[in-house]
């Protein structure tokens, strides 16, 4: 399994990107971030996108993304995954025919560009050669977490954006690597719970949660205004199995 990271910063700033992980050129994690780092090509090769939650800094890349496909007249339709609130959300508020076509109904060929498949949580499905379950998380709006295993068992576990939460942790069985969420260095801790987010020291928390996990844990969402002092703070941790992704870096999980 490849995850090349196209974006992976809690705001947008120059250099910062929003989340987005690319699963061995076909598969996304979120899409805050697809156009801005993907040749036309390699965005056509994008068949699924699985959506933690409806916030636009993990959804925005996907109405270029619907308009890029559509220009080339490629037959080609990109399947989003999501539970339920997450989809209709989508729906209701950017692809409406107002703020965004609704590429849900726009086709180039016979299929729509757009198609909404709504998960049930903790309930298996497939996509292609992966097998994959959403778990609930604790956001300040309908959220998931994705646990996705590839064909060779390969298995990575991404929490997306979320406070501290119980049920993806159980759910977990064998991993070989995470990706979780730090926003906030410790001095904000306040306004991590109250956002839905985390800090360095609510990570060790949740780290323990994980009774015998030895794989590598790699941070995501770190807001570039404090992405000096939250990088800090984990190194103090003195946890070598923990580091901040990189923008544009592929990793083999």
């Amino acid at each position: 399994m490849i995850v090349k990271v196209l974006g992976s910063s809690g705001a947008e700033f120059p250099g910062f990107n929003p989340p987005a992980f690319l699963i061995d050129g076909t598969l996304l994690l979120d899409a805050g971030t697809i156009g801005a780092k993907l040749s036309a090509r390699e965005q056509s090769a994008i068949k699924h996108i699985l959506i933690t939650h409806s916030h636009l800094d993990h959804i925005k890349g996907i109405p270029f993304l619907a308009d890029n496909i559509i220009i080339t007249r490629a037959s080609h339709s990109v399947t989003l995954y999501g539970v339920r609130e997450t989809l209709d959300s989508l729906k209701k508020n950017l692809l409406n025919d107002k703020i965004w076509p609704d590429f849900t109904k726009i086709s180039a060929s016979i299929d729509p560009v757009l198609k909404l498949r709504p998960i049930t949580p903790s309930k298996m499905f497939r996509v292609g050669d992966y097998a994959i379950r959403g778990y609930r998380v604790n956001h300040t709006v309908p959220a998931v977490g994705y646990i996705v295993r590839d064909s060779k068992g390969k298995t990575l576990l991404y929490t997306g954006d979320t406070g501290p939460t119980e049920e993806i942790w159980k759910a977990r069985g064998r991993l070989d690597a995470i990706i979780i969420e730090v926003s906030f260095p410790d001095a904000m801790e306040e306004l991590a719970r109250k956002t839905g987010h985390m800090t360095p020291a609510m990570l060790v928390a949740e780290l323990t949660k994980l009774k015998g996990f030895s794989g590598r844990v790699f941070i995501t969402h770190p807001k570039p205004q404090y992405i000096k002092q939250i990088r800090k703070e984990i190194a103090r941790l003195g946890m070598q199995q923990i580091e901040l992704l990189q923008d544009g870096k592929s990793y083999r999980i």
